[in-house]
């Protein structure tokens, strides 16, 4: 009788369990499907009200794909734009665009950011006297025309060097730039680009993988220590753009362009502070999640499939252009 009762009991424990963890899991996404709906579907209707942060916006990596773009919708939105980027040709060339499609005002400030920290002096002058409302972390780059193993990067010490310079420095420099003129007004925006590359540890792409973890869990961090103060940071994670990073790949259900990314993004800002931009990339990054996990990604076949892949993806970039 005892045993029955002790199986009973036992019976009804694991019941609960069941119940609980059920509860927890239709909670959980159930929230998560809301959010979801308000930052991709309600944002298109009640678009957030940018103009209140500021005249300017600053854009790093400004001339191309996903930072070229949010430049053109920023404009479009009625701000003046900074182009901050290493070739004068391509900003004078953008810049050029901007003001003859919004008619916005344009500054152009030429700088490397694989450099040292002195590349930064320039750039803090060049900022000076404007009334920045809004700062695009979105310079960036990866360390190997193709996924490779760390060691077989070409002059790998010099690489990775320029990466975590680009990548990591950038953010920290130009945030250190832009907040203590925020921080007077009690108002501003911070978009960091960062990745799902950096949602999950990715080998082959190692060092960009873990400098995009360290931009994302840096603007969150930022997030919660200014959010009091009137400043916005926002985390972007985006998943595949069509972009010069990607080889050009042509956009499709799961490959957005850069211009329809940028659009959607920054409609999303003032609804969530961490987001990967759109509808598709959101979908994509659940069921990646859902399906593949650290264990996965550390194994053989894995890092077969990724070398694979970014083959795939550069031959198909390069069917494109010819």
């Amino acid at each position: 009788m005892a045993v029955q009762e002790e199986e009973g009991c036992l019976s009804q424990g694991f019941a609960l369990i069941g119940v609980i963890t059920v509860a927890y899991l239709a909670i959980t996404q159930g929230w998560r499907i809301l959010c979801g709906f308000r930052a991709h579907f309600l944002s298109h209707w009640w678009k957030p009200n940018l103009s209140q942060y500021g005249t300017w916006a600053v854009v790093t990596g400004a001339t191309d794909g996903i930072g070229k773009s949010y430049a053109e919708e920023l404009a479009r939105r009625g701000f003046d734009i900074v182009l901050i980027s290493r070739n004068v040709e391509k900003l004078q060339r953008v810049a050029e665009g901007i003001e003859q499609k919004s008619g916005r005002k344009t500054k152009i400030i030429q700088a490397d950011f694989t450099g040292d920290v002195g590349i930064y002096t320039p750039i803090e002058e060049g900022l000076k006297g404007l009334d920045i409302g809004i700062l695009v972390n979105n310079v960036g780059m990866t360390y190997s025309d193709n996924a490779a193993r760390f060691l077989d990067v070409p002059n790998v010490k010099k690489r990775v060097i320029e990466v975590i310079n680009c990548n990591v420095m950038s953010v920290l420099h130009m945030t250190n730039i832009v907040l203590p003129d925020m921080l007077k007004k009690k108002k501003g925006l911070i978009i960091n680009i960062a990745s799902e590359a950096g949602t999950l540890p990715y080998p082959m792409i190692a060092v960009y993988s873990s400098t995009k973890v360290f931009v994302d869990y840096f603007s969150r961090c930022l997030q919660t220590e200014y959010s009091s103060q009137g400043i916005r940071v926002q985390s972007v994670l985006p998943l595949l753009v069509s972009t010069n990073m990607t080889f050009g790949i042509k956009s499709n259900i799961f490959v957005k362009s850069s211009d329809s990314f940028a659009y959607d993004a920054l409609n999303t800002v003032g609804v969530t502070t961490r987001t990967h931009g759109c509808l598709s990339h959101d979908l994509q990054h659940f069921f990646v999640h859902l399906f593949i996990t650290d264990f996965i990604l550390s194994s053989s076949a894995t890092n077969f499939f990724i070398l694979r892949a970014t083959k795939a993806l550069e031959k198909m970039g390069t069917m494109k252009k010819d």
